[in-house]
């Protein structure tokens, strides 16, 4: 078991890294909006590549942050049976929904969209606006934030399985094994 909650601890390092380009992310697409509507009504000048920059970037903040989101356990769910549940069924609920519905549905997601960014890599599409931005890299985004919600979800399944077998518990604010 300790070498996969070694693995679930570099998947919980390597989205928390991810969580934290999120967050700046958000404080430099605020600066941008600011920017470009200063600029606009001050100059009357409008870029369509900053424009497009504030979209890619909360492109990433919504396919990278949900990853991060899912590991600090702050994701939405419908928790009017799962605070009825014992902490035991809560464990086996989360293990079953991630096992059988998220990993999957992650893979899926990442397979079917994964031909929709190689077409536009192969062809080097740019946007169609005057001074946009080269769209092929906001759309390896996609595939690529479902794989890290899929590997989010089995560092999720590692600590879930270790904490039915009795090696760690799990920190409900954090979701972090703790021994």
């Amino acid at each position: 078991m300790r070498p996969l909650l070694a693995l679930s601890q570099a998947i919980d390092q390597l989205n928390e890294k991810i969580g934290y380009i999120c967050n700046l992310l958000v404080l430099i697409s605020c600066l941008v909006s600011a920017g470009n509507a200063m600029i606009r009504y001050a100059f009357s000048y409008s870029s369509n590549g900053w424009l497009e920059a504030q979209w890619y970037m909360f492109a990433i903040l919504v396919m990278f942050g949900a990853s991060y989101t899912f590991k600090r356990n702050e994701h939405v769910r419908v928790e009017i049976m799962y605070l009825m549940l014992s902490e035991r069924g809560q464990l086996w609920l989360d293990l079953i929904g991630t096992l059988f519905f998220l990993i999957p549905a992650c893979l899926l997601l990442a397979y079917l969209s994964w031909p929709f960014f190689y077409q536009a890599y192969a062809v080097g599409e740019m946007s169609g606006n005057a001074g946009g931005l080269l769209r092929w890299p906001i759309k390896f985004v996609i595939p690529s934030g479902f794989v890290m919600l899929a590997l989010q979800g089995v560092s999720e399944v590692i600590k879930r399985i270790a904490a039915l077998q009795g090696y760690v518990t799990i920190d409900a604010k954090y979701e972090r094994p703790t021994q």
